[in-house]
């Protein structure tokens, strides 16, 4: 680390004024030095800077004034504001960066009935001038944005920066012109967000006229600002490490930031000669997107400022000496904790309207609200699916109250969406589905699933919310699926069979919060089983019944993928109609005479019950419990076939699976079971997690299978390793059960259609 020492001829000023006040005690003293902090950007690196900060807290050490560009003026402008040194630690610490930093809403936000497709497909193609659009691959923020506003709320009345408690500039850069550009006044989260737009990775930001980008581009350490404020003592902090060495630059995104900072480079060799105190904090082994070591970079600055607290001491200890005491000022940040909203603007809805936009936030004029409250309305618009964006702003009216003003972005009506999955159940598979909004009827959505691989499954789904309030909703679906099956006895395989599988049915369910709907429906299944390599005694043939059933659904999970809170529960009781089998039985390929005890099946309708439960719970930063029951029961079910439940594999895939960490799928089938799961999943380091399981499974405890022999108790574990990236989740486990005294591997990639 280099830290500057103070310029000679300051150090020489010092010297003359201690002199001059010895000899002269009665002469006035002179203006007291005002002391400038910059902080560059740089990303993720740009963490560091709040343990330099800490060290000018605990110093004593009075800022004037601040600048800052990208991460460096998020930094910058929450300490500008009044939120002290210790308090931004505590904030960076408990963020969710890979929620901020993408182009999802918690999942809590979504409306229930969107919950099962959201983040579901690795690529989605809006249908936009009659044609499908490649993604830009850009970041809009949504949750970015609703986290500043929370954040700068305190100071939503203030648009000028240089009266916050600390004045306060960033530096973004004019798109049109390649110019720098400073921001002193306007919104302060725009003004932020400008700031922080790295060309390729964010989009661009419309602010007080101009389209913004990162001002890294062009001036990513802006100490001529701060000197051009007053300062006169500079505190530098600078994370930048400069252009990459051409043999590291290899691959497209990092030549286009090359490019992209090439002037920024030239810039910083002026910039640095004008601190009086510069900190280059080197971190090689970090780049601007290491936010998942996050706590690793903090805790690097705070080691940094550490050693720079006996300067930055030794500086406060002096110009108190010379000028008198200065105590550091505490309680800077605004006591603003809500505001009255008394009119609203909308700006960017074709598509919809202002008064269904607000109506979806359920709004009211002339009353209070808090940052969350405000911050959850727009989540409530944004789960929709209507918008892929929505800001507002809070504009000052001359009785005190505000005007809120939003800027929308609509999301276009229907869009294609690609992902892949494999399974050694399933094979390899590309994943396909297009949805529509107001296709057929206005208020609903249509979509069309397939996939198309070593398996082949279709589905449909039309869902007609009924009013404006979308709490009520009816459902229409359809679905098609061809698999071939493992059969095994005593755990081993030793037959395969080829399962064809259709069901049409219809449901109306009632959704009072966005986490809970009840509803009834019924449903239409067809079951067709085609041995392809027999042995021993099995069937062959179709069976056809129909079922009325109640359900509830309960969903208040954070994320789609590898949740970190929340419980998902699902229940259904119903009842079986009138079988109506078509069945062969075969023993050993031949078969079996119909009328022998062998080959009788049963018609009558029975009761069925099935629950599926799954918790999580953090219990660390980086650890996470996870609790997991399913079961099923088919009630006085005796010689009634083809709605068995099939036991085994890691991941939920088709009818009636029962997952068991220990057992392939379709090992076993019984028509009563349940189980009980608990594990613990680490996130070991970026992206990448580590899930140990352990399960115990009950069979034959209501009803007990007339074709298929089954123990009563089973157990079973599983270790997981997983990496989520660009394809979805990747998921490599060995797992073994006790009763096989074998171990399995288990690979899944994607999530299943």
């Amino acid at each position: 680390m280099i830290v500057k020492g103070y310029k000679p001829v300051l150090i020489c000023f010092f010297l003359l004024v201690q002199t001059a006040l010895s000899q002269t005690p009665a002469q006035p003293l002179p203006q007291r030095p005002r002391i400038g902090v910059t902080l560059s950007g740089g990303g993720a690196k740009g963490l560091a800077h709040i343990g330099i900060l800490k060290a000018i807290d605990s110093a004593g050490l009075n800022v004037d004034y601040i600048t800052g560009t990208s991460m460096g003026s998020i930094i910058g402008s929450l300490y500008a504001i009044g939120y002290t040194a210790d308090s931004i630690e505590k904030i960076t610490r408990t963020i969710d960066w890979d929620l901020l930093l993408s182009n999802q809403s918690s999942l809590r936000s979504i409306f229930m009935e969107e919950k099962d497709e959201y983040s579901k497909y690795v690529i989605e193609l809006p249908w936009q001038n009659n044609n499908f659009r490649l993604p830009s691959g850009l970041l809009q923020g949504q949750e970015l944005w609703l986290k500043f506003s929370e954040l700068y709320f305190p100071v939503h009345q203030q648009k000028d920066f240089s009266r916050f408690s600390i004045p306060f500039r960033c530096i973004a850069t004019d798109v049109g012109t390649g110019e720098a550009v400073v921001m002193k006044e306007g919104e302060i989260i725009s003004a932020i967000r400008s700031s922080m737009a790295i060309p390729s990775v964010f989009t661009a930001v419309d602010f007080n006229g101009r389209r913004m980008v990162d001002g890294g581009v062009v001036r990513n350490f802006p100490v001529r600002d701060v000197k051009e404020m007053g300062a006169d003592i500079v505190i530098g902090s600078n994370v930048a490490t400069g252009l990459l060495p051409s043999e590291k630059v290899r691959n497209a995104l990092q030549i286009l930031l090359q490019i992209a900072f090439f002037r920024e480079a030239e810039d910083a060799k002026t910039e640095v000669p004008q601190c009086d105190i510069y900190i280059p904090l080197k971190m090689e082994r970090y780049n601007m997107g290491s936010f998942g070591d996050g706590n690793a970079i903090l805790n690097l600055g705070i080691e940094e400022g550490r050693r720079l607290y006996p300067r930055f001491k030794q500086l406060a200890d002096s110009l108190n000496a010379i000028y008198g005491p200065a105590p550091l000022k505490k309680d800077r940040l605004p006591l603003v904790n809500t505001a009255v909203i008394s009119s609203y603007e909308v700006h960017g809805v074709e598509r919809t309207s202002s008064e269904f936009f607000v109506h979806t936030m359920n709004l009211e004029l002339n009353r209070t609200y808090t940052a969350h409250k405000l911050s959850n309305m727009v989540r409530q618009a944004y789960g929709t699916r209507y918008y892929s964006r929505i800001i507002y702003s809070l504009v000052p009216q001359p009785d005190g109250t505000c005007k809120i003003v939003f800027e929308v972005t609509e999301n276009p009506f229907t869009f294609a969406k690609l992902g892949i999955h494999y399974n050694r159940f399933t094979g390899i598979g590309i994943i396909g589905n297009i949805t529509a909004r107001n296709f057929f009827i206005t208020n609903s959505r249509s979509l069309v699933t397939v996939n198309i691989g070593e398996s082949f499954r279709i589905r449909g789904e039309h869902l007609q919310y009924l009013g404006r309030l979308k709490n009520f909703a009816l459902v229409g679906e359809t679905q098609f699926d061809r698999f071939e099956v493992n059969t095994y006895d005593q755990y081993k395989q030793d037959g395969l069979y080829k399962q064809t599988y259709a069901r049409i049915g219809e449901k109306f369910q009632f959704s009072p919060t966005r986490n809970f709907s009840i509803g009834a429906g019924h449903r239409f299944e067809w079951v067709h089983y085609t041995p392809k390599i027999s042995k021993g005694v099995e069937f062959k043939g179709s069976n056809n019944f129909n079922t009325l059933f109640g359900f509830i659904s309960h969903n208040s999970l954070d994320r789609a993928v590898f949740p970190k809170n929340g419980v998902k529960i699902y229940g259904e009781a119903g009842r079986v109609f009138d079988q109506h089998p078509n069945v062969t039985f075969l023993s050993n390929g031949v078969p079996v005479d119909q009328d022998s005890d062998t080959s009788r099946v049963s018609t009558y309708p029975y009761l069925r019950t099935t629950l599926d439960v799954e918790s999580y719970i953090t219990v660390g930063r980086r650890t996470t419990f996870l609790l997991n029951g399913q079961g099923g029961i088919n009630f006085d079910y005796q010689r009634n076939i083809m709605n068995e439940f099939a036991i085994g594999g890691l991941t939920k895939l088709y009818r009636n699976q029962i997952t068991f960490a220990g057992l392939q799928e379709g090992t076993l089938y019984t028509p009563s079971v349940a189980m009980l799961q608990g594990g613990i999943r680490v996130n070991a380091f970026a992206s990448s997690y580590f899930t140990a399981r352990a399960n115990v499974l009950f069979t034959n405890f209501i009803s007990t299978s007339q074709f298929f022999t089954n123990p009563s108790f089973l157990s079973g574990y599983s270790l997981t390793y997983s990496y989520n990236f660009a394809l979805g989740p990747l998921e490599i486990s060995t797992m073994y059960s006790d009763q096989t005294n074998k171990l399995q591997w288990y690979i899944n990639l994607g999530i299943p259609f």
